[in-house]
């Protein structure tokens, strides 16, 4: 029971990844600071202003629903879940679970659901807006993301079990190594972007157009858990696609290598790219982006 507890509220799980996904989201400030010349944060921003959340007044807009104030937990939940299953697989491959890809996949799911719920009992016509982009980019997204997915699992012999799939990259290399990895590794960054709601798929808070959209009438704990949330998915998501793709050789220093690549890659369409219009940014993923990824699955079939 304690080594249970353990790994789900210091390592591999709840904090663990929380230090991570913040000091993660230092680095991503810090290099968007300086390519737009300006000095950035400090190393430990994040942590602050996590802090300074917890201390401030919880305000709840009258007619707000309970769930109001429940999504935020649901969604915490999900992704401290996510990072200790991602993270026992890694360390021990032969005791992760039957299907523990599927269940990865579901969460991962949850966080996005939880801010549409919450948005829209906040009873803002702004949220509403912003729970209904959020709603439709959802839809746009899981399409490729998941086809992406299944390429990996084509290419590891059909497993559905993390470890069984680091076990086959072990053995035969790894899933990016050939053109269908490569194309489907591809389509997850994109579709990462989106579920980490970065430009250019930034459409649900977009700031400029619905003041923060989703999250306008957060304050306080509930706003400071969506913060946290948001900070263990951009660790949680690119660890799944560096099992999934990357799996070859899982040392502490080429995990954070590679780690550290796809932020870097996320950082650079971050600040390369212009926010897309909801219609646009539905054109794309249903277009482009599948089809990408329905070529990526022909391929794995073809065993290319």
């Amino acid at each position: 029971m304690i080594k249970l507890l353990f790994n789900y509220l210091i390592f591999p799980g709840f904090l663990f990844s929380a230090v991570i996904g913040f000091l993660a989201g230092w680095l991503e400030r810090k290099i968007s600071a300086r390519i737009q010349w300006r000095k950035g944060p400090p190393w430990y921003q994040n942590f602050v202003d996590f802090l300074k959340l917890l201390g401030k007044e919880t305000i709840v807009p009258q007619g707000a629903k309970l769930t109001f104030l429940l999504s935020p937990f649901m969604g915490l939940l999900s992704v401290i879940l996510v990072s200790t299953i991602l993270g026992l697989s890694i360390r021990l491959p032969l005791e992760s679970f039957m299907g523990d890809l599927i269940v990865v996949l579901y969460l991962l799911v949850i966080p996005a659901i939880a801010l549409i719920v919450g948005a829209s009992s906040s009873g803002n016509p702004l949220a509403s807006i912003g729970a209904s982009r959020e709603m439709k980019l959802v839809l746009a997204y899981e399409l490729p993301f998941i086809l992406s997915v299944i390429t990996a699992v084509i290419k590891s012999g059909g497993a559905i079990q993390l470890g069984l799939i680091l076990n086959h990259q072990l053995s035969f290399g790894s899933n990016i190594i050939s053109l269908s990895g490569v194309i489907a590794f591809i389509v997850a960054i994109i579709c990462l972007q989106a579920k980490l709601g970065l430009v250019p798929f930034d459409v649900s808070e977009a700031e400029q157009e619905i003041m923060a959209g989703t999250l306008i009438e957060y304050s306080g704990l509930p706003l400071a858990i969506f913060k946290l949330t948001k900070a263990i998915l951009l660790y949680t998501i690119p660890v799944l696609l560096i099992v999934l793709f990357l799996g070859k050789d899982l040392s502490p220093a080429f995990l954070v290598a590679k780690y550290i690549g796809i932020l870097l890659v996320i950082i650079l369409i971050k600040n390369t790219n212009p926010r897309l219009r909801i219609d646009q940014t539905l054109k794309f993923f249903w277009g482009s982006a599948t089809i990408l990824a329905i070529v990526a699955v022909i391929l794995a079939l073809w065993g290319y």
